[in-house]
């Protein structure tokens, strides 16, 4: 059988108010066979049945087309009965009660709402039957109106699960591509890095050096990106990024964030605020890595002629962080999209390409049960970056969103 057709045999058969409805057909008109059947110009398929007189059809089986009154019903889209043949000035005569020994007959056609032919409800008998009352012809069409809406239904579910196992098998590819490339890339960059410090132990003309300095620059970037692609793919495919946690002074933390930068962009002014002194039980590795990025975004993206702010404080338990830069402003159609992988709208991150920069540093955030939030307008950008200093609590972002 052709796959369209077993889809719809599977989908009738999966609807439970379908028996019920050839169960009450056949008790309220007296016939012995009532089917739910699919209806083409060349084909015609039994969905849902249910036969008490032995007619020998069940769900799948098939009737020549031709040899049905179904396809009258789909030429003409108007319900057929026959209360008896031997008195019907029509049906007398035709070749399908001789057929298949009937006396009576009623076909009402499934429409749906886009206007196609599903095909019919239908009923046969080997007698008589007074099917021809408007209630009977009523209760028929409401019970073939009832099956095509349910049928939508059910197609519509069943083709939202498919798209939305493609999308699940679609992402799972995609991370997990992400992944053997992160880890792929390690041992190039690696191998090059080492080339570069071997250089450095060699006489060098004052172009070599610059030469071998842009070198080490591009290294470090590609690591950045490396770094967090890997983090990337450990978030979503290991169940979130880990944490190594020990005590040290945050300010030692940030000073040394902000030394490696100035060192990098000689020609820009950050101004560094520390107000606290605190010892912070914490990952310090993770916590530079948000410093890094916000005040390299704060760099890349701030006025070239205006000084970077940072602050570092301790509000009523509360470890909070700040970047500050003049320049123009996110647009607000990205302000929505900005912690999210891949979607960087307007804004670059800080370590192009992929766009996964600020929203790891989203993840490390919640990780340490803080969070991360962006304010940007009258030319004036700001990341801030809270984290409770107690480490039995774990608020929501919602917490320091304020």
């Amino acid at each position: 059988m052709d796959r369209p057709f077993s889809q719809d045999v599977n989908v009738l058969g999966a609807i439970s108010a379908v028996p019920s409805i050839l169960e009450v057909v056949c008790q309220s008109t007296g016939m012995g066979f009532a089917a739910v059947a699919r209806v083409t110009e060349d084909r015609w398929i039994a969905c849902s049945v249910r036969d008490e007189i032995n007619f020998g059809l069940e769900p799948g089986g098939e009737l020549e087309v031709g040899s049905t009154i179904c396809k009258e019903v789909r030429d003409h889209r108007t319900p057929v009965v026959i209360d008896d043949v031997d008195n019907d000035p029509v049906y007398c005569t035709h070749h399908t009660p001789k057929t298949y020994g009937l006396k009576s007959y009623i076909s009402v056609p499934i429409i749906l709402s886009d206007g196609s032919l599903f095909g019919t409800l239908c009923a046969i008998s080997p007698k008589p039957a007074q099917v021809s009352q408007p209630k009977i012809i009523g209760m028929f069409k409401l019970f073939a109106d009832m099956i095509g809406y349910h049928l939508e239904a059910a197609r519509s579910v069943e083709q939202t699960t498919t798209a939305l196992l493609d999308e699940q098998e679609t992402a799972a590819l995609r991370e997990q591509f992400i992944a053997v490339l992160g880890h792929d890339l390690r041992n190039p960059v690696a191998g090059v890095e080492a080339g570069m410090r071997i250089l450095r132990r060699e006489p060098l003309t004052d172009r070599g050096e610059s030469v071998v300095g842009m070198i080490e620059g591009s290294i470090s970037r590609m690591a950045g990106l490396i770094d967090n692609v890997m983090d990337f793919a450990r978030g979503r495919l290991g169940g979130g990024l880990t944490l190594d946690r020990s005590s040290k002074s945050i300010a030692d933390t940030l000073l040394q964030v902000v030394s490696e930068l100035q060192t990098s962009h000689p020609d820009r002014a950050i101004v560094t605020e520390v107000r606290t002194e605190e010892m912070v039980e914490a990952d310090h590795g993770r916590l530079a890595q948000i410093f890094s990025n916000l005040i390299g975004n704060a760099l890349m993206h701030g006025d070239p002629c205006q000084a970077i702010s940072v602050m570092l404080d301790v509000e009523d338990g509360v470890l909070v962080f700040q970047s500050i830069n003049k320049g123009d402003p996110i647009p607000q159609d990205a302000m929505g999209k900005l912690f999210l992988p891949f979607s960087r709208g307007e804004m670059r991150s800080s370590l192009q390409g992929l766009g996964l920069g600020l929203y790891i540093c989203s993840q490390i955030a919640v990780a340490h049960g803080g969070s991360l939030k962006a304010d940007s307008a009258d030319r004036e950008t700001t990341f801030t970056f809270k984290m409770p200093l107690a480490q039995d609590r774990h608020p929501s972002q919602q917490d320091f969103a304020d």
